[in-house]
């Protein structure tokens, strides 16, 4: 299943995040943000399970944000594992 959700605190604008019923990232994309970094992180997150990929991204931060792109990925994850 496709969830999306808004970041917030980054460039990115929305991401997009495709689940198994097994909770396995089949696929992810970004609108917004920094283009090449991003894909590198959708590639590398594809066929982690959620938990794992929340484990190793939140908490990232960028720039003094005090977040990054891969924290609000963790975060996203998160909210959507709430939900099941």
């Amino acid at each position: 299943m496709t969830y999306s959700f808004r970041p917030r605190g980054v460039c990115s604008r929305e991401m997009q995040v495709d689940l198994d019923d097994q909770g396995i990232i089949q696929g992810m994309r970004v609108v917004g943000g920094c283009n090449g970094n991003l894909q590198g992180i959708s590639s590398l997150v594809k066929g982690m399970s959620a938990e794992e990929a929340i484990r190793r991204l939140k908490g990232i931060n960028c720039g003094g944000r005090g977040t990054s792109c891969p924290d609000q990925l963790a975060l996203g994850l998160e909210a959507i594992l709430a939900q099941k």
